[in-house]
């Protein structure tokens, strides 16, 4: 495995945290947003951000003390807390408000998508529409451009590049190309509320379709001549693989530990988010320091998003998830939850290893993972990823685009709370 994915995979358990920015008004505060206002004067759409938080304290407390490992799952004391998400906004914080800064980006984009697919395979065409369509949130992209106009200010430049755009686009193609093979290897019938492709069109489609965009995808990577960003991206469509041989090879594995569960999320969730939000920094030209933190937010923020998708699957309905609820559950792969349950509970294991074989066992697993506090301590975790992503922002300069990165982390946790 190539060095730079190699020496992020130790998942912070002993990392030192980054040091914030002093901002002079309290000798134990870290964090100033009170020019972040005056730069949103500049923009409405900036305007919207920060007003929606207005209520929120200038500062953040921080510390400079190790954090402990992730294994007690327990939030490590040397992390700052994450603000209070009640207080920090106003309401919940959309999607829409965040990605409004780069909305016109997100519209090029969107246009761009399906002839990059390439009009002359109608039927891979048609399979591509079904998907894209599907109501995707457009995050990995959307992150893309945020962190692209974040460093680009840090590198002044005016505007995006060319390929700040071609990469958004690439990163796209590449994630729905692993959504489609995902369903096909899950059997899965559903995907945002919407038949899979491979429901619609057969399992010989779907594979061909996904491979047609994971080869299309690396055409338009190559041509992007920058080597840093071609290994980069090449390293995610390997962990991509990684990640599905080592899910296969675990199922129903009462034994599976939390730092190979956080590897199996970082191949299949955080590889690919860590290297959008890295290449997006390579192309603005900044120095590797940067680039290199933009890697761990991504990193972070991935597997805090992962965490946070595992959670959902134990508390919300099929109709809120778009597919069926506990689907990860019946199928074997043991998330955050469960394996925070089957600390506690040893009946857990019993039901998991029979495959679920009495009737009625899948909802008394699931509730049996609720009562022995598998979700709070997933909780617990994907809060101490997601203080871990917002001091990898605290290298950029203070703007209406880290303040939207932030938010995205906050969003996140929003989903449970």
């Amino acid at each position: 495995m190539m060095s730079m994915t190699c020496h992020n995979l130790d998942f912070g358990f002993t990392k030192t945290v980054f040091d914030l920015y002093a901002c002079g008004c309290s000798s134990n505060a870290s964090f100033c947003r009170s020019s972040v206002r005056n730069y949103a004067k500049s923009s409405s759409s900036s305007r919207k951000l920060v007003d929606r938080r207005r209520g929120i304290a200038l500062c953040r407390v921080s510390s400079t003390k190790t954090p402990a490992t992730l294994l007690s799952g327990k939030v490590a004391q040397g992390v700052p807390p994450l603000l209070d998400l009640k207080k920090a906004s106003s309401g919940p914080i959309s999607l829409k408000n965040l990605f409004e800064l780069v909305a016109d980006d997100l519209q090029t984009l969107n246009q761009n998508l399906q002839s990059i697919v390439g009009a002359e395979n109608p039927v891979l065409m048609s399979a591509a529409e079904q998907i894209f369509g599907a109501g995707g949130k457009r995050m990995r992209p959307a992150l893309v451009f945020l962190v692209s106009r974040a460093t680009a200010e840090l590198a002044r430049l005016k505007e995006l590049t060319t390929e700040h755009r071609r990469l958004a686009e690439i990163i796209e193609m590449i994630h729905t190309a692993s959504l489609i093979h995902d369903d096909v290897l899950d059997d899965s019938n559903m995907r945002r509320g919407q038949e899979t492709v491979h429901q619609m069109y057969g399992t010989r489609v779907a594979v061909l379709a996904g491979d047609f965009m994971f080869a299309q995808s690396s055409w338009y990577l190559a041509n992007l001549e920058n080597l840093e960003v071609i290994k980069l991206i090449s390293q995610v469509i390997k962990d991509f693989a990684s990640g599905e041989i080592k899910q296969a090879s675990s199922l129903f594995d009462c034994d599976l530990k939390l730092e190979e569960y956080l590897l199996k999320s970082y191949y299949k969730t955080a590889s690919l988010i860590a290297a959008s939000t890295k290449g997006a920094a390579v192309f603005s030209g900044v120095d590797s320091t940067i680039t290199q933190k933009m890697y761990e937010y991504g990193k972070n923020l991935g597997l805090a998003f992962q965490v946070v998708d595992d959670i959902l699957d134990f508390t919300q309905s099929a109709e809120q998830l778009g597919k069926p609820a506990g689907s990860d559950l019946v199928n074997g792969n043991l998330t955050a939850p469960v394996i925070f349950a089957l600390e506690k509970e040893p009946k857990l294991r019993d039901i998991i290893e029979s495959e679920f074989s009495e009737p009625g066992s899948l909802n008394e697993a699931i509730e049996l993972v609720k009562s022995c506090g598998g979700i709070e301590r997933a909780q617990e975790l994907a809060k101490e990823k997601a203080d871990l992503a917002i001091q990898n922002l605290q290298c950029l300069p203070e703007s209406a685009f880290r303040l939207a990165l932030e938010d995205m982390v906050l969003y996140n946790l929003e989903r449970i709370d």
